[in-house]
């Protein structure tokens, strides 16, 4: 009985994993992301009842949902560039959708076969277990990022008086401090969660850690910016979630190149 539940599932995945919207976007990856958002929707029109009875659940639960956003649109990036790629002759100028993800390092270059697989499946298969690593990971720091926000909030009061400093000294904080303690328990926990070793999550962090972390400072200073000298406290997390989403797809990719 299980066997033949698991032999549906299968068959069913391979069928929506072999069609496409418009020749280029994988039809599951779409399916995926849209009750992703339904879930979003469900979450953004109760979310202040939800925060004032359960704020730490309710951001974890919405930390989840925007990580798995996040990598269900890094899973459909790496499948629209792929199903370009091995077109006939290659990209052409009419796949806009075709982005090039293998430059995340110039100095670490994908290997042979790094964008195309050895499969002659197309597009590659949804990864739902990768999925529920980015959302377990979202989940589980919640609670963290929660009391780190709620500790500057309390050391850096933003006033009526006082705006911008007590902002930029949270953003000081934050991004010294925080930001590469974050990362560094983003690459372990992924590492860890695929099955590796002390040696893998030390050539994760040779090959990736430092470029992520430079990336990280081009993009988040200002954000946080914002973030701290507008947002209130119990918006902040999505907003950083929110915005986030297309900096943990860049993490995905990042973890998930080789």
């Amino acid at each position: 009985m299980i066997t033949s539940v698991e032999g549906q599932r299968r068959r069913l995945l391979r069928a929506l994993n072999s069609r496409y919207i418009y020749g280029q976007i994988p039809l599951l990856h779409a399916i995926v992301f849209l009750l992703e958002m339904a879930a979003v929707s469900i979450l953004t029109r109760k979310f202040n009842s939800y925060y004032a009875s359960k704020p730490v659940l309710t951001t974890m639960i919405t930390n989840a949902v925007l990580g798995g956003i996040a990598d269900t649109v890094a899973q459909s990036i790496t499948s629209i560039r792929q199903v370009a790629v091995r077109k006939p002759g290659g990209p052409n100028k009419d796949d806009f959708l075709a982005i090039e993800i293998n430059a995340l390092d110039r100095k670490n270059p994908w290997p042979p076969g790094g964008i195309i697989p050895d499969s002659k499946n197309l597009p590659p298969p949804f990864d739902f277990e990768r999925l529920v690593r980015f959302m377990s990971y979202g989940f589980i720091m919640a609670p963290v990022q929660h009391k780190w926000f709620g500790f500057l909030a309390k050391t850096f009061p933003v006033t009526k008086l006082a705006g911008t400093l007590p902002a930029l000294k949270r953003v000081a904080f934050d991004q010294f401090l925080f930001a590469p303690c974050g990362l560094a328990c983003f690459f372990t926990f992924m590492t860890v969660a695929e099955g590796g070793g002390k040696r893998a999550v030390q050539r994760k962090f040779q090959d990736v850690y430092v470029p992520a972390l430079k990336a990280n400072y081009l993009v988040w200073p200002a954000v946080q910016i914002l973030n701290f000298r507008v947002m209130p406290i119990q918006f902040q997390i999505p907003f950083v979630s929110t915005v986030g989403i297309a900096w943990t797809a860049y993490l995905s990719l990042t973890n998930s190149s080789e």
